[in-house]
């Protein structure tokens, strides 16, 4: 890994919800939606974030790109802190790094055509004269596999694998430096999630775009990120390399997300671990380690005492008593 200073680097960072009840609506409880999470992603790098569902991996994103706040801990892009900038710091950051989202049809206006959702963003932020926004829209399009007459359609016109080119189109216009791409293939048929992971490494090979793809599908990120990072109940388990976690993943939960993963060979078999019981409450996690209460390898240590996120060897940390 290079030794230049990371493009994003997260330090522990929290962000709880308060749950509200009773009569007046007061916080009744707290939900740890991350809690204590720190990674580095650097410049030209795709990192992975994965984990079952409710793991935080979402709040991550939104929190990073400062589109909600956040309750402790620091978000630093090129060495700044994002939830320190003024509303006008931010402002002139919003460009160079940006959002892919799961649903890319929520996040178009149907009553706006398709190159003018493109292209608005060029001359919000005074990018571009007007005259120039067509070609500049002509260019993503065709980037991300469209044509120049899909600018004069609508949303409801197009199918989901190509409105999620809409939605990278329009992220990848402002030629950002930093992408967060929220499962950008999670709804997808396998064929078109293919060719979508393949735009993705073609714009990081072509533009040095960083990415931060989120995802609970260990088969896509196995294609796509250099580096990833295990979630569960908003507590990092084991981060490491692509070669490292796939190779010989060290923590149970690890060991059993990769169990699911199908291998394309039919002369092969893979022993499937279950995961006994129930994902806990956010709101009232488990002592000690959270995973503690579905792990086969528990131990009375496990129910007490919570796992020191530690590197046990270069660039691989994991959070557990038995490693």
């Amino acid at each position: 890994m290079t030794n230049e200073a990371p493009l994003i680097e997260v330090k522990n960072l929290k962000k709880y919800f308060g749950e509200k009840g009773g009569l007046f609506q007061r916080n009744v409880s707290v939900v740890k939606a991350v809690d204590d999470v720190s990674f580095q992603i650097h410049r030209g790098e795709t990192f992975g974030l994965v984990g079952e569902s409710g793991s935080g991996k979402s709040t991550i994103g939104k929190s990073i790109l400062r589109l909600q706040s956040i309750t402790e801990g620091e978000v630093l892009f090129d060495g700044k802190d994002v939830h320190k900038l003024s509303n006008a710091e931010m402002r002139n950051l919003r460009p160079k790094i940006q959002f892919i989202f799961q649903d890319p049809y929520s996040s178009l206006n149907p009553r706006i055509r398709v190159g003018d959702a493109i292209g608005e963003a060029l001359l919000d932020h005074g990018l571009c004269e007007k005259h120039e926004v067509a070609s500049k829209v002509k260019e993503v399009l065709e980037i991300c596999g469209l044509s120049e007459y899909h600018m004069n359609r609508y949303p409801h016109e197009f199918s989901g694998g190509q409105r999620q080119r809409i939605g990278i189109a329009r992220a990848i216009i402002l030629q950002p430096e930093f992408i967060v791409a929220d499962e950008p293939v999670s709804a997808l048929d396998v064929s078109i999630q293919a060719q979508i992971i393949n735009l993705f490494s073609k714009l990081q090979r072509d533009r040095n775009i960083t990415f931060l793809f989120i995802s609970h599908d260990l088969s896509v990120v196995e294609h796509l990120c250099s580096r990833i990072g295990v979630l569960y109940l908003g507590t990092m388990m084991e981060l490491g390399s692509r070669e490292q976690l796939y190779s010989n993943p060290l923590h149970p939960y690890t060991k059993a997300l990769l169990s699911a993963v199908p291998i394309p060979d039919p002369t092969l078999k893979r022993e499937r671990i279950i995961l006994k019981g129930d994902i806990p409450n956010p709101a009232n996690p488990p002592s000690g380690c959270k995973f503690h209460t579905r792990c086969p390898f528990a131990t009375e240590r496990c129910k007490v005492e919570v796992p020191e996120f530690k590197e046990v060897e270069s660039g691989r940390f994991v959070a557990c008593h038995l490693v």
